[in-house]
């Protein structure tokens, strides 16, 4: 797993060991940031990685530009390798890592311009998750195909191989 493009284009990323995560392929992470670049400038927008696991797709923006990353894992293997991977990367001073469920710490993470979510557990939380999460644009990542709800809409969907990948806007 590595950083695909930006300042830190090329750099290994250490992955949780165990089976608590599941990381994104190289191949879906580069297949999502071209659909999202070509509607969102990352530069100096503020993003929230649920579920973080590695912290990639948080580390892939930031070396894209954005200001700022919350990473949220209750996990402690999972916020400890995040932090080694910003660390490694020089990009403390960018992020925030939070150790607590996604869903208490939605509760306290304001409005952002982009959410990751990427629950690792078959039974994914999408119905109660896509309620709480207050972002301009959504990227979901699952096994199995999402169901958005009404405050999001639809602005492309793709498999990579067996993941599931939704990209939405909020709803007017």
């Amino acid at each position: 797993m590595r950083v695909i493009a930006g300042s830190a284009r090329g750099r290994k990323l250490v992955a949780p060991e165990g089976r608590t995560t599941r990381p994104i392929t190289d191949r879906a992470k580069e297949g999502i940031f071209n659909m999202i670049e070509v509607r969102l400038d990352l530069d100096d927008v503020r993003v929230v990685d649920l579920f973080a696991g590695s912290g990639s797709f948080g580390i892939e923006c930031i070396s894209r530009g954005a200001a700022h990353v919350t990473f949220v894992d209750r996990d402690r293997t999972a916020q400890a390798t995040v932090r080694r991977n910003l660390s490694d990367l020089g990009f403390d001073d960018q992020a925030t890592v939070v150790g607590a469920t996604v869903e208490s710490a939605l509760m306290s993470i304001g409005p952002v311009d982009l959410a990751f979510c990427d629950p690792p557990y078959a039974d994914d939380p999408w119905q109660t998750l896509l309620d709480q999460i207050e972002a301009g644009m959504l990227v979901g990542h699952a096994d199995t195909p999402i169901e958005l709800t009404d405050r999001w809409v639809e602005i492309r969907r793709k498999k990579y191989g067996r993941a599931h990948v939704v990209l939405a806007r909020r709803s007017e």
